[in-house]
């Protein structure tokens, strides 16, 4: 009876202790494991696996960090899951798609989640969508455009260099022609052999890190910055934003471009316990000083121009919160249409 009633006193005690696990005993137990949004090889898979495993020594306990690739629906599989399906204990994070978090808001119904609601850690940089043309092009600037055709190459009706070239279309009256179905390297392909005259919508970090040559040489103009703040490489180049004059219009072309703001983000699930959750965010700005993780963003030609968790909610916050016409307008430029 004695032995019993010591069992039945420790099980009454156990739920005590587990409440009062530590982050570091839960960590020293407990892999880390991140869900990369792409296929293995691909830009955010490759910067995912730079970061992560400096991001998991700087937690407290050092856990063992897993990489697991989850491309699917245009980065929607990976999101979906880390709302839905993956575990709330602080065992997970992701590196995904940025695109994906204006689709609730567009009426997506394949996009089963809330970005407010997740646990952000925040962004390694920011992307400056531009518009370039190649540097023989007698198009000197975006008014340029305005007045004769281009033609401008993207992978796809729903890509962002479409999207943003229809953006342009629409709301200033650019006459840049789309020619679809390039793979993503013929896409660039493409501009240097002549068969199109411009791209409008890669980001500029995206040239300085696959076509270094493009930027040093001066193969490529861009004519137009399509963003919300100014690249810091890019002083002379106009916003496109700046052109609007309408409020509606500038209003629907910062719902559109906005995902660049938190360029390479990084979440958790919602509903994380606290101080694991906070433990995650102090791993995040260490990270971001780590000598060994900034030589290996070097490597890979990563521009970093972090923004925080919080950055990245106050975002999102503020494109729910606008009026419903303008978020109609915005939507028929998203993937959802």
């Amino acid at each position: 009876m004695k032995g019993l009633a010591a069992v039945v006193a420790g099980l009454a005690l156990w739920p005590v202790w587990a409440r009062a696990e530590t982050v570091e005993e839960f960590y020293k137990r407990t892999p880390l494991t991140m869900y990369v949004g792409s296929g293995a090889g691909g830009g955010f898979d490759e910067i995912g696996r730079a970061f992560g495993p400096r991001f998991a020594r700087h937690l407290p306990g050092n856990p063992a960090f897993v990489v697991k690739n989850m491309p699917g629906a245009g980065g929607l599989l990976n999101v979906n899951f880390m709302y839905n399906s993956a575990p709330r204990d602080g065992s997970v994070f992701a590196a995904p798609f940025n695109t994906v978090f204006m689709l609730p808001l567009f009426g997506d119904p394949a996009a089963k989640f809330d970005p407010r609601e997740f646990t952000w850690l925040g962004s390694l940089d920011k992307q400056t969508g531009t518009c370039v043309v190649w540097h023989t092009s007698s198009v000197k600037t975006l008014e340029d455009a305005q007045q004769r055709e281009v033609l401008v190459g993207a992978t796809g009706t729903n890509s962002t260099p479409a999207i943003f070239s229809n953006v342009l279309n629409t709301l200033l009256h650019t006459k840049l022609k789309i020619i679809n179905g390039y793979a993503t390297n013929e896409l660039r392909f493409a501009l240097e052999r002549g068969e199109t005259e411009g791209i409008c919508g890669l980001a500029w970090q995206t040239y300085k890190a696959v076509s270094p040559a493009w930027v040093s040489e001066g193969s490529i103009r861009p004519i137009a910055q399509l963003g919300l703040t100014v690249n810091k490489d890019l002083p002379d180049v106009p916003m496109a934003i700046d052109m609007l004059k309408n409020e509606s219009d500038r209003k629907v072309f910062e719902l559109t471009v906005l995902p660049q703001e938190f360029g390479r983000p990084f979440m958790a699930p919602p509903d994380i316990p606290a101080d694991r959750a906070a433990a995650m965010r102090r791993a995040f700005a260490e990270t971001l000083r780590d000598p060994e993780f900034l030589a290996d963003a070097a490597k890979i030609r990563l521009s970093l121009d972090p923004m925080s968790g919080d950055d990245i909610k106050a975002l999102l916050d503020r494109a729910y919160a606008e009026p419903k016409d303008v978020i109609e307008r915005a939507a028929k430029f998203s993937v959802v249409n």
